[in-house]
């Protein structure tokens, strides 16, 4: 199966190929798809958001699309930055510097009242009759200072046991992630369909 991938966040490219490829689904990325949408992500929930991004897709290519909205969602700021992860204090700020603000409005919060969570929402548009969505998150703490090696986005400062995101390999990183454990259930759904 070959869809196409609603993102331009090389990040998020990698991520999907790394888990779906090794299922049988094989990825398109916009520009192999001879496309360039950037569609208004308006939606009030991941959910909105992934199925704007793979319907605008979908109808620019006439291929099956994949599109994800994830976000980080953190408990002593009332689940900010969420749906506006990619926006949070300027949607052109790099992440390190959105890294480091958060870490600055949780400076003085003992560790315990650090909980957070990553959560992907993904939306497969198969024809503009047949829908696949699901979602899942992964829930740890926001370390003290950033750790990187590796990941994009939030991982550096988002913990799992003593390593961030960006210090875990891929396949780590996969078993554990919110968007690993997405895709994973997505994948069940796809595999229904074709046994039907």
């Amino acid at each position: 199966m070959k869809l196409v991938l609603a993102t331009n966040n090389m990040g998020k490219v990698r991520e999907f190929a790394r888990i779906l490829e090794p299922l049988g689904i094989s990825l398109l990325t916009q520009q192999q798809a001879g496309v360039q949408v950037q569609p208004e992500e308006n939606g009030t929930t991941f959910a909105e958001n992934a199925r704007i991004k793979a319907m605008a897709v979908y109808q620019a290519t006439g291929l099956p699309t994949i599109a994800d909205d994830s976000g980080l969602c953190i408990d002593a700021l009332d689940g900010q930055p969420g749906v506006y992860s990619a926006r949070y204090y300027g949607e052109d700020t790099p992440y390190t510097e959105k890294n480091r603000y958060i870490l600055s409005q949780l400076e003085r919060l003992p560790q315990e009242t650090r909980t957070a969570r990553i959560v992907a929402h993904n939306t497969s548009v198969l024809t503009p009759e047949q829908n696949l969505a699901c979602a899942k998150d992964c829930e740890s703490p926001i370390g003290k200072a950033p750790a990187r090696a590796g990941g994009f986005g939030y991982d550096p400062i988002f913990y799992v046991g003593d390593k961030s995101f960006a210090q875990l390999d891929g396949e780590a990183k996969d078993a554990v992630s919110h968007r690993g454990k997405a895709l994973a259930k997505l994948y069940e759904q796809f595999k229904k369909l074709q046994e039907n």
